[in-house]
């Protein structure tokens, strides 16, 4: 495990900053609301949902111990170690939101560590996220010449320790107390796999992203 950390930390700094606004510019305004982002690297993205409203308050937790000192610059509170693992200072039932965009995949135990988050949010809070599909077609072109290659970036990240497709990732929340309302494709399609998806009815859609996104609600 301390290998794949020390992998992880060494990611170029993109891999922490930037704002993800496809996470954020979708919520609705609550400039009163108190948000919690899993993953926030350096501290963009939750400093994006306050400037815009949809929060009035920021907490995030970071693995890379350089990137939450920035990040708590931005932030309201930063605490820094394996979501998994460490014990967080929130009472329950304490934010509106929740943000974790490609986190899951790299989790020891997503089951067990959403049923501790689930218990920081309200009941009705809004639980965005978003991780790889393994089931891409890529992957399954991989699998067919008999290989499983792991890559030092996208869905064969080698510090990846859990693989989802569309299906089993709503199953996940589902199965973690969550009420599901959208999975599917991170970034609209288009192109021939546009076509492809509406002449084959979305039977084969999971073949085509690349990414999953999804919105839940915590009941």
């Amino acid at each position: 495990m301390d290998v794949l950390i020390s992998k992880y930390n060494e990611n170029p700094i993109s891999y922490f900053s930037g704002v993800r606004k496809l996470f954020v510019d979708d919520l609705p305004a609550n400039p009163q609301g108190r948000l919690l982002e899993i993953g926030c690297g350096t501290g963009e993205t939750a400093a994006y949902a306050m400037a815009t409203g949809k929060c009035g308050w920021c907490a995030g937790i970071e693995l890379c111990h350089t990137h939450a000192v920035e990040a708590s610059n931005y932030l309201n509170d930063v605490q820094i170690g394996d979501v998994g693992k460490i014990d967080l200072p929130y009472p329950k039932e304490h934010f509106d939101v929740m943000i974790m965009s490609e986190i899951i995949e790299h989790l020891i135990d997503p089951w067990a560590t959403l049923t501790k988050l689930r218990l920081l949010l309200k009941v009705g809070a809004l639980v965005v996220a978003g991780s790889p599909n393994v089931a891409h077609r890529s992957v399954l072109r991989m699998l067919l010449q008999g290989r499983w290659d792991y890559t030092s970036e996208g869905i064969m990240d080698q510090t990846h320790l859990r693989w989802f497709t569309p299906a089993t990732y709503k199953e996940l929340f589902e199965d973690s107390g969550f009420e599901v309302i959208w999975c599917g494709p991170a970034a609209p399609l288009a192109g021939k796999a546009l076509w492809f998806n509406r002449l084959t009815g979305r039977r084969f859609e999971h073949l085509l992203l690349t990414q999953i996104s999804l919105k839940a609600i915590r009941r």
